[in-house]
């Protein structure tokens, strides 16, 4: 087994890594950083080690030559990128094999070849995966991308080759709107991912979004874990999860886990991986990507199957054959998961920057959250505005709805405004509800951003006062009189049962 990993990444996913290192008796290194030097993350780990001095042009956790040095220097074996930043970074797989650190993800070239889109198409190709009509490879000019789309037939989409996250992407429906949508697909790109080429594909109107986790070792072995239902995002951008999806039948659901599966075959690939599908509404399924790393909605995949991804992750890149088979794997029950974001909904989803005055968190057995935020923690602009995923094991899917509704219910953060009302609003949503939307769910069906509760004009004004008399000292606890504060949360939970 590997012995000892330096944490690429922050926040919750930190967190996450640590906690399943630690007890498998692999000792965990955290990065501190001057932008967050008391982080919560950094008290799951097992050893700190400080970011070195640089002028800061770099990111600290894109920055490749400081990365593996700090694993190089502190003799630490391996290197965990988490999701984002360099998790899926060619260049930064092949600089921590160079260096002899062990990389815990696929190789560099496999990163290098499913990163880039066209490739990943061909090797979709190669294994006979269903999809969409497109361009063979990157389209030069804008007078090409004109010609090519003409042929494909409107809609189509111009995508960026490599990233994703949404960026370098733009939709086509008419020959007018394709020179300047794909000159500014080129530049984002070229920004973004210092890559400026796009392909062109036949745009899916509005389809579902279905993704397939898979996790293969060094011999071979390739097991998919079901799949992940991830329609509802604003922007290409994912902000609620669930598994299974209500959209798939058994028969379906097996022939989109055996595509999954033959694409990893065929792509020689290692360690976790997902697979990501659109799904039109006569039920044909077309290959989008492959994400090469540990995915943010992970945990809902855990929780149906009782497998622990991390630790697989590690099993694997310490050279272990896979645990488990295909039918070891059952998908028990149903799981929700909920990107608890620093957000101002109503404002278009900014960012909202402050500190957390308040955190109150629920619990209960079929209740997880992962979370790297406290009382206290500042919310800045440096980092994503993620606080929390809450994620809810049911015994089915409406059972997992109110389940999900009721922990949101006990779920306060106070100081900075979050996306739990959105939350609240698309779990209240009947078409949400009945498991029939798509991805322009939130655009079409969603009438309102944020669910507002019974008597919430009242309950903000008592909330005030009583916040108002707390930093105030009017309501201080007197040890005396054995009287207590009013806890705000305490009292909107009284009003709610007036």
């Amino acid at each position: 087994m590997i012995k000892s990993i330096l944490i690429a990444n922050r926040g919750e996913i930190a967190i996450r890594i640590a906690r399943t290192a630690s007890r498998m008796g692999v000792k965990t290194y955290g990065i501190r950083t001057k932008k967050e030097p008391n982080a919560v993350y950094l008290q799951k780990v097992d050893q700190i080690v400080d970011f070195p001095e640089t002028d800061g042009k770099i990111p600290e956790f894109l920055d490749i030559p400081n990365l593996v040095k700090l694993a190089v220097d502190n003799h630490i074996e391996s290197m965990h990128p988490g999701y984002g930043y360099l998790s899926e970074n060619a260049d930064f797989a092949k600089a921590c094999r160079d260096a002899g650190v062990i990389f815990i993800g696929p190789s560099p070239e496999v990163i290098k070849a499913m990163g880039d889109k066209i490739i990943a198409k061909e090797i979709a190709h190669r294994s006979n995966v269903p999809m969409v009509g497109g361009t063979v490879g990157g389209v030069a000019d804008a007078d090409a991308a004109i010609k090519e789309a003409n042929r494909i037939g409107y809609p189509v989409i111009i995508k960026a080759a490599t990233g994703g996250g949404g960026r370098g992407m733009r939709v086509c429906y008419k020959e007018s709107e394709v020179k300047m949508n794909y000159e500014l697909c080129t530049a984002e790109a070229l920004t973004a991912f210092n890559d400026p080429t796009v392909f062109i594909e036949k745009y899916v109107v509005n389809p579902k979004h279905i993704e397939f986790q898979i996790v293969a070792d060094k011999y071979g072995n390739v097991v998919h874990l079901g799949e992940r239902e991830c329609s509802i995002q604003r922007k290409h951008q994912k902000l609620m999860e669930e598994a299974p999806s209500p959209a798939l039948s058994e028969e379906l659901r097996a022939k989109m886990a055996k595509a999954a599966v033959d694409l990893a075959k065929e792509a020689h690939y290692e360690s976790l991986g997902t697979v990501e599908f659109l799904l039109d509404s006569d039920n044909n399924f077309y290959f989008m990507e492959m994400n090469t790393r540990i995915q943010v909605e992970h945990p809902v995949t855990e929780m149906i199957t009782g497998q622990n991804l991390v630790e697989l992750q590690l099993l694997i890149a310490s050279g272990e054959k896979l645990p488990i088979t295909q039918e070891d794997v059952k998908l028990k029950g149903w799981a929700i998961e909920c990107r608890i974001n620093a957000e101002d909904v109503q404002a278009g989803f900014t960012p909202s920057i402050g500190i957390i005055k308040n955190l109150r968190l629920p619990s209960d057995n079929n209740i997880r959250i992962d979370s790297g935020v406290r009382i206290g923690t500042e919310i800045t602009p440096f980092f994503d505005s993620m606080i929390a995923k809450l994620i809810v094991h049911g015994k089915n899917r409406q059972d997992a709805i109110d389940l999900t509704l009721k922990s949101l219910e006990h779920f306060h953060v106070n100081g900075v405004k979050t996306t739990i009302p959105f939350d609240k609003a698309v779990l209240h949503n009947e078409v949400f509800r009945k498991g029939d939307f798509n991805t322009a769910f939130i655009e079409k069906e969603l009438k309102e951003l944020v669910y507002k509760e019974e008597h919430e004009e009242l309950i903000a004004a008592l909330l005030a006062v009583s916040q108002y008399n707390h930093d105030n000292d009017f309501l201080q606890d007197n040890t005396e009189s054995g009287e207590q504060s009013m806890d705000p949360w305490v009292l909107q939970k009284r009003i709610r049962h007036l």
